[in-house]
């Protein structure tokens, strides 16, 4: 269904243009992570939410739905607002943002907005579902993937030689868990900001759409529980054996627990196979997929490093023979991963051993209160005077907003003139401007500059 940008709205943003003051003719609105699980936000998204803004400007087909629909729904109509904008052929916009990729404090001003020319004081506010939506959700997921990458980079540093994998360590697995195709490919997307596995291919699609990424992520052949339950329980070694010749190379993944994950692991790869397993150019990744991996991961790696022997890295811990490795992917989260380690580093197994897969906590266990994101007007110009606005609930003061026209200098939220949110360099870039997208970045340069924050 094609998108009708005049209705990807809240339904009650139709009647606001008649409720400003009178002669109203500018109103800056801005966004920021109010608070939330994580202290900062890794920053990521705006430039597809522009992208599919200009790609969708309104027609007269599209004013015509909207004037239908508003009045069968019991909302007014600016049908010469938009009438006025078509005309026009363009968003009479500015927006300023800091660079995709930036890992800031939360309560720290990303974007600001406001309308260029006075009869569209309407529109900055009409637009912040699609904005605010474009921006949270991707943001939030980012976020969560960065916060994780950090803590298993605290545990490779304390217990492996180098970080070299760190980036494939977290894979993403959520395509089935997510609520939307789009939503597959926005927050798989945001997760490969800091991570290079995943499973969800649409998010290689968005990422090369929207950010000229000729190839985002990687993955490697894979059994399911259907590839392996086919050849009946009786012929489960057959089933692994079949695997291994049809992928003779390089990585292959097995999910195990078909049965008897312990039987799979001491009788069948460890005993059966495990001639086939040393002989061959490559490492099996064994996937146990139930129980409770704090307990049953342990015990696996204790039976792996009897069958297939393990070394001491330089740090004391030990390391399986690199024909075999772990992958988790049942019951994954940011809390059970720290579980899941610190049981390890106690029983001195490298982190080096294993690596996760995280489904719907990735992409579908957040939403806007995660980082309780909100876009807020904090000024409007009034018969050529501008005014600061805000709200401060006496029942809730986390939901104080700012106030005065914004901008962020060295890493400040600071209030300027309009003249100066406009013209001077500060650390948001002026990315939009009266309908062009002004500044594109790739998918690497977002990805450099998260890493340089990445505080390993």
């Amino acid at each position: 269904m094609k998108m009708n940008l005049i209705l990807n709205t809240d339904s009650y943003k139709l009647s606001h243009f008649l409720q400003y003051p009178r002669n109203t003719q500018y109103i800056f609105s801005y966004i920021e992570s109010r608070g939330g699980l994580f202290d900062d936000v890794l920053f990521f998204g705006l430039q597809k939410a522009l992208m599919d803004l200009n790609e969708h400007f309104p027609t007269l087909d599209d004013l015509e739905e909207a004037r239908a629909i508003a009045a069968a729904h019991g909302e007014p109509f600016n049908e010469a607002g938009w009438k006025a904008l078509i005309a026009l052929g363009y968003f009479p916009l500015a927006i300023k943002a800091v660079p995709e990729g930036s890992i800031l404090p939360t309560r720290t001003i990303l974007l600001g907005i406001v309308n260029t020319l006075p009869e569209f004081f309407w529109l900055p506010g009409h637009l912040e579902p699609l904005l605010l939506r474009g921006i949270w959700y991707p943001t939030t997921v980012s976020t969560l993937s960065y916060h994780i990458k950090q803590t298993i980079g605290r545990f490779m540093q304390a217990t492996c030689d180098t970080q070299d994998g760190l980036p494939f360590k977290l894979h993403d697995f959520g395509a089935r868990g997510a609520s939307s195709e789009e939503s597959a490919g926005i927050g798989g997307m945001a997760h490969l900001v800091n991570f290079m596995g995943t499973d969800t291919l649409s998010a290689l699609r968005y990422a090369r759409r929207y950010y000229a990424a000729d190839m985002a992520g990687y993955s490697i052949p894979a059994s399911e529980h259907s590839t392996i339950t086919a050849w009946g329980r009786a012929n489960e070694a057959g089933a692994y054996r079949h695997l291994l010749r049809q992928f003779p190379t390089g990585l292959v993944a097995c999910v195990s627990d078909s049965y008897d994950i312990y039987n799979a692991v001491d009788s069948i790869w460890g005993d059966e196979l495990r001639m086939d397993i040393s002989e061959r150019d490559g490492t099996v990744v064994i996937r146990p997929d139930s129980g409770d991996p704090v307990k049953v991961i342990p015990v696996l790696l204790k039976r792996l490093g009897k069958r297939f022997g393990y070394r001491l890295n330089s740090k004391g811990y030990k390391v399986l023979n690199n024909k075999v490795r772990i992958i988790q992917g049942d019951g994954v989260n940011l809390d059970s991963i720290e579980r899941i380690l610190r049981k390890l580093m106690a029983k001195r197994w490298s982190t080096d051993n294993i690596a996760f897969g995280m489904g719907g906590a990735l992409l579908q266990g957040v939403d806007r209160d995660t980082q309780r994101f909100a876009m807020k007007a904090s000024a409007v110009c009034v018969d050529g005077e501008w005014r600061a606005v805000y709200k401060d609930p006496i029942t809730d003061s986390g939901k104080k907003s700012k106030r005065g026209v914004l901008d962020l200098i060295n890493g400040h939220t600071v209030q300027v003139s309009i003249e100066q949110f406009l013209n001077q360099p500060s650390d948001l870039r002026l990315v939009y401007k009266d309908g062009e997208i002004l500044i594109r970045d790739d998918f690497d340069s977002i990805r450099a500059r998260a890493a340089a924050s990445y505080p390993l």
